[in-house]
């Protein structure tokens, strides 16, 4: 007679190396954790389907994340929540894969409600693996989203009170309400019949983001043993008496067989048409060469920092609309916030040659400080060599730092000259560009009509500009 030998899948790694545990053979989850029997079954499918070499996990926190240790997969860990968000991103860039978002309730239900409705709404062509085990399992057993009513967790003592805390969130029920999903169902890891159903349920859902048929969700009840409290043979007992009749099983949404399959496509944005379809005037090629500044100002990473009211965003953006005008790649983020109202705001700025890969600014080769709190804030983020621009009108004490380039210009004082003190950002503008060469004076006014409202006020801030580029002229005598 035949014997059958079990051995493990392909898809798990032959030892754990990931796990921390001594025990590298052995999976770390708790004694009953559903998790462990979800995996097999996933990776029993990934094999039989031969999609292993393109299939990509996108794990959040909880116990879900722990899935990197065992999948011999691709594996993006994401932020709390973010997962079917991270997972529509790599999607979107490799449609050719197989990508699963695996989560639990604490992370799916609670601060990933978002994600996971939107992702949904839009119809994603990923596959949800939403593993609901009615607390916090992670972090001590708190009550989560879906928690059942009158259940004891680490915090609600007395109970999940629904005047208090809600009642249980139903995601199947929930994702089902809407339009795009293709499949929805909620399964139980209990007996060997429901497993079975586990396992048609996983299928299915790989089956159709293999299909291209678009966005799939399995929700799996699942015990959790130590937060719980109880013995596996008691949780199993548990999720059968209470969990189900809470969350009733059965197929929520499936229109497998009425979706088409389709082939696996890459949207590809092109600005060709653009301008037609949003009924614009056809843009004609404005590029204006720029010469190349010398070594230490190009490519600047640039934050502006002062007052709210100083016009430090609106200089950010004149920088960044002028830098596109003079063919730089560039990027411009600003602060909003508290300090908008008095306090410090700033922006991050880029210009470059090549393609910006963070438009975050964390070590500026350029500060602007339009304050005194501006520059005692940042001051210390300059690179060494690099350059602090500050407006000696609004800061009487220079720059501390003696590892950088610092320059100060009278900017409030010589806007006031002109006519009007918001000009200053203008002057610092006119400032740098004479100073550094990064950009010709021509995009700067070739920036100004789609970013100054009143255009009677162009030609003051054009003079503000030869203003900041006269005082560094005579700087250098």
């Amino acid at each position: 007679m035949a014997e059958r030998i079990l051995v493990k899948s392909a898809s798990f790694f032959d030892t754990y190396d990931r796990n921390p545990s001594p025990n590298k053979e052995v999976t770390h989850y708790c004694p009953g954790c559903g998790h462990g029997v979800l995996h097999k079954l996933i990776a029993e499918a990934i094999d039989d389907f031969g999609i292993r070499e393109r299939t990509i996990f996108c794990s959040p926190v909880g116990c879900s994340v722990f899935a990197y240790y065992y999948f011999r997969t691709g594996n993006v860990q994401c932020a709390h929540g973010r997962a079917p968000a991270a997972a529509t991103g790599v999607k979107r860039t490799h449609p050719e894969c197989i990508v699963i978002s695996y989560q639990g309730d604490g992370d799916l239900a609670a601060i990933g409600t978002a994600e996971i409705v939107q992702a949904a709404n839009r119809g994603e062509n990923i596959t949800v693996f939403f593993v609901n085990n009615a607390i916090y399992g992670m972090t001590g057993g708190q009550l989560a989203p879906t928690t059942l009513v009158g259940q004891k967790t680490t915090t609600s003592p007395y109970g999940r009170n629904p005047g208090n805390e809600g009642f249980p969130i139903k995601v199947a029920e929930m994702i089902s309400t809407l339009e795009a999903p293709v499949y929805v169902e909620r399964v139980a890891l209990t007996d060997a019949k429901n497993t079975a159903r586990v396992r048609r349920a996983v299928r299915k859902g790989l089956q159709n983001q293999i299909d291209n048929k678009g966005f799939s969700l399995i929700e799996v009840l699942s015990v959790c043993p130590s937060g719980w409290k109880m013995t596996p043979v008691q949780a199993k007992q548990w999720l059968t008496d209470y969990m189900i009749k809470q969350f009733p099983l059965g197929v929520y949404r499936d229109r497998t067989e009425e979706t088409p399959a389709r082939e696996a496509q890459r949207h590809v944005f092109h600005v060709d048409g653009i301008r037609e379809a949003l009924d614009l005037p056809v843009a004609h090629d404005t590029t204006i060469q720029a010469e190349l500044p010398a070594a230490e100002y190009q490519d600047p990473r640039i934050k502006l920092a002062g007052f709210g009211g100083q016009g430090v965003l609106m200089l950010g953006l004149m920088l960044a609309e002028a830098g596109m005008h003079a063919g730089y790649n560039v990027s411009w983020i600003p602060s909003y916030g508290p300090e908008m109202r008095g306090g410090t705001a700033n922006c991050h700025v880029n210009l470059s040659r090549r393609r910006i890969g963070s438009p975050t600014v964390s070590r500026p080769t350029l500060l602007v400080a339009m304050n005194l709190p501006s520059l005692e804030k940042f001051e210390n983020e300059v690179v060494p060599g690099g350059l602090i621009i500050y407006d000696t009108a609004m800061i009487s004490q220079p720059p501390r730092r003696t590892d950088v380039k610092r320059v100060g210009i009278p900017a409030s004082t010589i806007a006031d000259e002109l006519g009007n003190t918001r000009g200053a950002n203008m002057v610092i503008l006119g400032a740098y560009i004479a100073l550094s060469g990064i950009l010709p004076k021509e995009a700067i006014f070739a920036a100004m009509p789609s970013l100054i409202k009143r255009q009677n006020l162009i030609p003051l801030n054009k003079l503000a500009v030869e203003k900041g580029m006269e005082f560094v002229r005579n700087l250098r005598g």
